[in-house]
């Protein structure tokens, strides 16, 4: 493909040395369909980079990717010294395959979660040895036995935030499956298996993980921490009239721990994206809620396909100058990419 095509940034792979955490959550969420010829066809999608997936950006106009390690990454991993060295063989993994085709392909890191400042040094290993242009977070990061969860807006993780301050790169906040106690037991969702995933519990979970982000003060103190929710920003904008009416009555000011309300936070550190969310008057919705520079195209390969998402895209409709900013400028801007404008 030759000239200026859309670029898209939550586009999902596995390495080598974490494909057993999607086999694990393909046996768990599908036992009645899962089988080692459905495992494999599925990790070959997602291993695809130079093949099929190049072929059909250069099919349908998908000038570049940002590569991520697929939901529910190393925030699956209880076992902190295994989450650790798989962010880090990861990450080494990608930033090989990205250097094969550097043109079309970037990556965003892997990241432990379970210790803040280990955390913080291997994205800063990742951002600056290897050439990635920020992170992404699969939620909440599992704990103990499996069934601890935790939030990243609490004080202890100021020393990531700060570090993230610091590489002015964005980190991207993607959603993951329930845990499996939660899930079995039906303590959570009861017996509805038909809510998990995209359609409902995803942007249900993710989205109150955002929510705490931006109600925590952490932008308060690391003003200059940029964070992007994909899906629309997992429903956010389409609810901020409502939050922040209630999140600005005098009661909750007297005891919120942020200055700002939602509104204020997702016009300045959050930016949200198309991914797995094609709907043309949801984007002119929050284009007009949050401005056309909070909003970023992108396609959620392979559980969305280039050919869907463009075929869409090319019947988008925006203010002048808006689409090119959507589809392409805005994340050369946000994520410092090395392409021209």
């Amino acid at each position: 493909m030759l000239g200026k095509g859309t670029i898209a940034v939550e586009e999902a792979v596995i390495s080598p040395n974490s494909a057993w955490l999607l086999k694990e959550d393909l046996a768990k969420l599908s036992p009645e369909d899962f089988t080692e010829k459905f495992f494999e066809e599925h990790k070959a999608r997602l291993q695809d980079i130079h093949g099929k997936r190049l072929q059909s950006m250069d099919n349908e106009g998908v000038e570049y990717m940002l590569l991520s390690l697929t939901a529910p990454g190393c925030q699956g991993i209880q076992e902190k010294g295994l989450a650790e060295a798989t962010a880090q063989e990861t990450n080494d993994w990608l930033a090989s395959e990205v250097a094969k085709n550097p043109a079309r392909f970037g990556g965003l890191a892997a990241l432990s979660m379970h210790d803040p400042s280990q955390a913080s040094h291997e994205l800063e290993r990742a951002v600056k040895e290897l050439g990635f242009f920020g992170g992404l977070v699969n939620d909440f990061q599992s704990t103990g036995d499996g069934t601890g969860k935790e939030y990243f807006d609490t004080n202890k993780y100021d020393p990531f935030w700060r570090k993230v301050e610091e590489l002015d790169v964005p980190i991207y906040f993607h959603p993951r499956y329930t845990i499996g106690p939660e899930m079995e037991t039906g303590m959570k969702y009861g017996d509805r298996p038909h809510l998990l995933g995209a359609a409902v519990q995803f942007h249900l979970d993710l989205s109150f993980h955002i929510y705490a982000m931006c109600s925590s003060g952490m932008f308060d103190r690391f003003p200059g921490v940029k964070i992007v929710a994909g899906h629309l920003g997992e429903n956010i904008p389409f609810n901020l009239v409502r939050a922040c009416h209630w999140y600005n009555k005098p009661s909750k000011k007297k005891t919120r721990p942020s200055r700002e309300d939602y509104r204020h936070y997702f016009q300045h550190n959050v930016y949200i994206t198309t991914s797995g969310n094609f709907n043309t008057r949801g984007l002119k919705y929050c284009i007009d809620e949050l401005g056309v520079d909070k909003c970023l195209y992108s396609i959620d390969t392979p559980y969305d396909q280039v050919e869907v998402a463009q075929a869409w895209w090319r019947t988008v409709e925006l203010g002048e100058g808006q689409k090119e900013r959507v589809g392409r400028t805005n994340a050369i801007k946000l994520f410092k990419l090395p392409l021209d404008i």
